[in-house]
């Protein structure tokens, strides 16, 4: 559908912006080269008529969206591959790959393939030797094999030493036998796993003559190369429909005594010699470390949920006109409502803080491996409880406010066609995979406990950690963004410290450590998200700080807009925190509550532009409130067109069942 004719509601908002929109968007792209190579290659794949849909997907079965969303992604390979047009992905190390879109707009539910460019060809990159990346590394690259990765079991998932999928070296024939002891042993939900993939990498207890050394990666081929029936003694399939994700073909998978090759398990950090000795990791972590790359990558994802979800939301409130402020004046736009404000601009400001947070956590990531190549595992700690904390709460918060975004839209949010509540069912599976929040909390609270005891002991404590160290009181309340910072830090180090007292003491009434760490763990996650919020508030404020140093005032003064309202909404959303463990006083409240309805006030002139900077394209927000013309109304007309019930004038169900019924001849 193509309308030349722009909604004039967003043509006045887009008159009001005080920045540069294309400015702003070479900052998120980190750069105007990126912003020119993004912007190519969505020209080039969105030219391919082959990969547009004619019927919704909603329409579709489930059986069909999978067909439908294989037949894509083939396709979408091969144009991305055609005449040498992009670099190689996989072996990329900045940021730009994080504002490539192009999946969004060709598959509103996930790509098949998302495992195989995801986990398989990063965990052969990192865990593989040299000689098994010469194998297996380029075939997958190629796409000579499809592959995926299979932790998570039907029985656990975020307790690793719990998996029950067994690895056992056999060294009369330099094999190891793959078994599924139980049902609950069963591989669950990997993407692409159900028909897809033909290689997966598994993970699977080693057991070397009677004895356990733990979680090891092996890549076992599941299905034939050449008519893609399941290997012998391999059991695998479709684990069904889901809230989300229903074209990623999510899939399980069970092992009856298969062999595969000692040069099978991925050697790169723990070797077993051919005569079962077994040499371990310089650092038992190594073998998650695709995990760790992965959390780091969520906090973008779901950034990227909520800012095509608040951009919708967004271009929806313009359009829209409802009730009236004034009597014998005309609808106003709900946009001009402070509750509409309050309800999205949260989220825009939401959807910048974990953009930046997520380049800064990625560069600590891509310190860290360069780091690790020389040996040096001292940044690993830390890593493993910024990326657990920040997964944790940029999925959680931009989940919630995504669902705030489909009800600003009203009932128009509930369509399908809006694309809301498919961006919520993408958002909200992050709370679960790749650990599951609460106990993703429980990893940053130890990391925590021992830093805060280390601290007490003299010991040096990591730079995200520091402030744990300093005893002095609260100071007197100060509203400016490092006040902010500094009170956001006292109340993280309140929180660990009620949560040790608590943990001190339970040990001493008796309690075993492990009993005590259960009975306190609700005083745990709270720390552990504390300390989430004070790295995030901080990090937002110095990212924004660096990006804009060569900007222009216009783009400079929105984005500090942006981290004030963030900051002042934090306060006001952790009020309680706050007066419990600083010098917050009920006066400090109402100013800043005024503060925060004047920063509504001031962003209102830029809030369509804030959106707009995002720069996706109708393709990739695939909604009918949230195309760039904002012609809402004619967009739900022409999707609901598409529906097949719509195209005969009468179903066959009013002869067969209704006619009966009405006339009395059931």
């Amino acid at each position: 559908m193509t309308l030349k004719k722009v909604n004039p509601d967003l043509q006045k908002e887009r008159a009001t912006c005080t920045f540069n929109v294309e400015e702003l968007t070479n900052i998120l792209d980190t750069g105007v080269e990126y912003t020119t190579e993004r912007r190519a290659l969505e020209d080039l794949v969105f030219s391919v008529k082959e990969l547009k849909d004619d019927i919704p997907e909603e329409f579709m079965s489930h059986k069909q969206k999978y067909e439908n969303a294989i037949r894509k992604a083939v396709l979408l390979h091969k144009v991305l591959n055609s005449g040498n047009s992009i670099e190689n992905f996989y072996e990329r190390k900045d940021k730009s790959g994080f504002r490539r879109t192009i999946g969004s707009a060709i598959f509103k539910d996930g790509s098949p393939f998302m495992l195989h460019s995801a986990m398989f060809i990063p965990t052969l990159l990192g865990q593989a030797d040299e000689e098994q990346k010469k194998v297996w590394y380029t075939r997958a690259k190629n796409m000579e094999i499809i592959g995926t990765y299979a932790q998570t079991e039907l029985g656990h998932g975020t307790f690793i030493r719990g998996l029950e999928t067994e690895a056992t070296y056999d060294e009369q024939t330099e094999e190891f036998i793959l078994h599924s002891p139980t049902l609950t042993s069963y591989k669950w939900w990997p993407g692409g796993l159900g028909q897809t993939s033909n290689y997966c990498i598994v993970m699977a207890q080693l057991k070397i003559k009677g004895k356990s050394y733990g979680m090891q990666p092996f890549i076992v081929q599941i299905r034939d190369e050449e008519n893609h029936m399941p290997m012998p003694g391999v059991k695998v399939g479709e684990i069904g429909a889901k809230l989300g994700f229903n074209t990623v073909n999510n899939g399980y998978l069970g092992f009856d005594n298969v062999r595969i090759p000692r040069r099978n398990m991925l050697m790169k950090n723990s070797q077993v010699l051919k005569d079962g000795t077994f040499k371990s990791a310089p650092n038992s972590k190594l073998a998650y470390g695709t995990m760790v790359m992965v959390r780091v990558t969520i906090v973008n994802t779901t950034a990227g949920c909520l800012s095509r979800a608040v951009t919708i939301a967004m271009r929806y409130s313009a359009v829209r006109h409802q009730s009236q402020l004034k009597a014998n004046e005309p609808e106003p736009q709900i946009l001009d409502y402070v509750t509409q404000q309050h309800k999205l601009f949260i989220g825009i400001a939401t959807s910048y803080a974990y953009t930046f947070s997520s380049y800064w956590l990625w560069d600590l990531y891509s310190k860290y491996i360069q780091e690790m190549g020389d040996g040096n595992y001292e940044r690993l700690p830390e890593l493993h409880a910024l990326a657990c904390v920040m997964k944790v709460i940029s999925s959680s918060d931009c989940t919630a406010l995504i669902e705030k975004c489909r009800l600003s839209c009203g009932g128009h949010g509930f369509m399908l066609s809006s694309n809301l509540p498919q961006i919520y069912g993408l958002s909200t599976a992050t709370c679960t995979y790749e650990g599951e929040n609460t106990v993703l909390l429980l990893q940053t609270a130890r990391s925590l406990v021992k830093a805060w005891n280390d601290a007490s002991k003299g010991g040096k404590l990591r730079p995200t950690m520091a402030y744990l160290a300093d005893p002095s009181p609260a100071a007197e309340w100060d509203t400016s963004l490092d006040g902010i910072i500094k009170a956001f830090q006292k109340v993280s180090v309140g929180k660990l410290s009620s949560s040790v007292s608590s943990l001190t003491q339970y040990a001493a009434s008796g309690m075993s450590p492990e009993e005590a760490w259960n009975k306190a763990s609700v005083q745990l996650i709270a720390a552990a998200e504390a300390f989430g919020r004070a790295v995030v508030l901080s990090v937002f404020k110095s990212e924004v700080e660096k990006y804009v140093e060569t900007a222009s005032q216009g783009v400079r003064s929105v984005l500090f807009d942006l981290v004030e309202l963030y900051f002042t909404h934090m306060v006001l959303d952790k009020m309680g925190d706050l007066l419990l463990y600083t010098k917050l006083t009920g006066k400090d409240v109402h100013l800043l509550q005024r503060k925060y309805e004047d920063l509504l006030e001031k962003i209102r002139p830029n809030a369509i532009g804030l959106v707009d900077a995002f720069d996706y394209r109708d393709e990739v927000l695939n909604s009918a409130l949230g195309a760039y013309d904002g012609m809402a109304y004619e967009r739900l007309m022409a999707e609901a067109a598409k529906s097949p019930l719509n195209a005969e004038p009468v179903n066959g169900t009013y002869h067969k069942y209704l006619k009966p019924l009405m006339k009395g001849k059931l």
